[in-house]
């Protein structure tokens, strides 16, 4: 069966009606009107894919009604019905917007193969749309790289979570890939052939925001020359990719509230509300909860949209995925930049590792392609690196351990850490607490745990002795 709205347009009541039941009959929702002001007057009210209207009618001719039409809704396509007598009016019309025209009498075929092929010429546009504004993406959980047990956690349940239409709240710091990853959950859903939307509630301005998300009418406000589609209307039937949520206006939480509820939203300026079909999947960085207890975020609107909520790990938490995410972005890079024999050598890597990332992946593969970009030489040098993942400790792994055949030790390893930490800083208990990572009251359990009393080549450390 088709689908689509068409509105059809014609002061001749029974060639109106028969067009209407052809039109049902394949499937179609027809809405019909006897001449122009009326079918504006709907067309402001009910969104229409197509309108079919006759050439001539009184008050408002087809013509003046396309031209009306394309100024305000120039998403709509029209399609004019001519007698045979006045086709060479129809070729004009087609100059001035129509996509095609039909002759009268109206042959059930022709109506459907005309239409038809209107439908798919307004899918294809969108599609086209839907592809430029995603250019050189790949969707899927497959481009968010790792294979950490926190990062694969998190996908398994955005896995399960694709296949239903709940609503999704995914949380993570600022950088973790929580657009990526809502990406991934529409393009395993049942609605991946339907558009992805993504708006920002943080980079609109507040007074802009409920116009771009439900749209409005013309005339409802100063500057507003012409009916626009809102986000949500524009990924009807598809996914809504709300970031930053907890930057959305109390006033605007109301409206997403009876989205998420009643499937309608409300334009600016319309007399009634719209049905959408949409999926909502929003993202933040703030803790909601806390904004709840601040009364600037509704609890009933949280609660609606964390049926499913997901956590992202920061980078730091996933330290077994930078190695791969480092050679991803400098391949990637290098590729970009035109440097195909630029070498990075792997005893940096442990450098990278060691780094905590407060901006997380994004801040690794900026600093990946500033590597790429700036690298004077062909080989990249501890030198290249930004001065704070030069002080950045090798990690263990990188260490020259022989393991003995007969087994080691691990407590004389570890106490043998301690003392060479020790060592390195003349018995400054803070600095090699630092130095190995650890707090300073866990190295003096550590120490007491293996009866180090003293750095080699340092007296001994009375009982609750601080140094410097």
């Amino acid at each position: 069966m088709n689908s689509g709205h068409i509105l059809v347009v014609d002061d001749d009541e029974s060639l109106r009606r028969v067009t209407q039941v052809q039109l049902e009959q394949l499937g179609y929702q027809v809405t019909t009107a006897t001449d122009g002001m009326q079918a504006l007057s709907i067309l402001q009210n009910t969104p229409q894919q197509l309108v079919i209207t006759d050439l001539k009618m009184p008050a408002m001719s087809g013509v003046e009604l396309l031209k009306k039409i394309r100024a305000d809704y120039p998403e709509t396509i029209v399609v004019m019905i001519t007698a045979f007598g006045t086709v060479e009016t129809a070729v004009e019309a087609m100059k001035a917007g129509a996509y095609d025209y039909i002759t009268k009498p109206v042959h059930p075929e022709e109506l459907r193969l005309c239409v038809l092929r209107a439908m798919e010429h307004l899918h294809l546009v969108e599609e086209v749309h839907t592809l430029r504004s995603s250019l050189d993406q790949k969707y899927g959980f497959e481009n968010i790289l790792g294979r950490s047990n926190a990062l694969l956690y998190v996908l398994d349940q955005a896995t399960r979570a694709a296949q239903t239409n709940s609503t999704v709240l995914i949380r993570g710091e600022t950088g973790t890939g929580k657009e990526l990853l809502a990406k991934g959950i529409h393009f395993n859903s049942p609605r991946k052939n339907q558009p992805f939307v993504t708006i920002n509630c943080g980079a609109i301005p507040k007074e802009l925001l409920e116009s771009e998300l439900f749209g409005h009418v013309k005339g409802s406000f100063t500057g507003a020359i012409a009916h626009k589609k809102g986000k949500m209307e524009i990924a009807d039937g598809g996914t809504v990719f709300l970031d930053e949520i907890g930057e959305m206006p109390l006033e605007l939480q109301v409206k997403l509230l009876r989205l998420i509820q009643e499937g309608e939203i409300e334009k600016i300026g319309a007399p009634s509300p719209s049905k959408v079909d949409v999926r909502i999947v929003a993202a933040t960085h703030r803790n909601l909860q806390a904004m709840i207890e601040d009364n600037t975020f509704r609890e009933d609107l949280y609660y609606r949209l964390a049926v499913i909520p997901l956590e992202l790990p920061p980078l730091r938490e996933r330290v077994e995925d930078i190695p791969e995410l480092v050679q991803h972005f400098f391949v990637r890079s290098k590729q970009k930049h035109g440097r195909p024999d630029l070498i990075l050598p792997s005893p940096l890597l442990p450098h990278f590792s060691a780094y905590r990332w407060p901006g997380n992946v994004r801040e690794l593969e900026n600093i990946v392609e500033r590597l790429v970009i700036l690298t004077r030489e062909n080989v990249i040098m501890l030198s290249d690196l930004p001065e704070y993942l030069r002080r950045q400790q090798p990690a263990l792994d990188m260490l020259d351990l022989q393991l003995p055949p007969q087994g080691i030790s691990l407590e004389a390893v570890e106490k043998e850490l301690i003392l060479q930490a020790l060592k390195k800083f003349n018995g400054n208990q803070t600095h090699a607490a630092k130095f190995l990572d650890l707090s300073r009251k866990t190295l003096i359990y550590r120490m007491e745990k293996h009866g180090i009393r003293k750095a080699p080549g340092q007296p001994e450390l009375e009982t609750g002795e601080v140094e410097s």
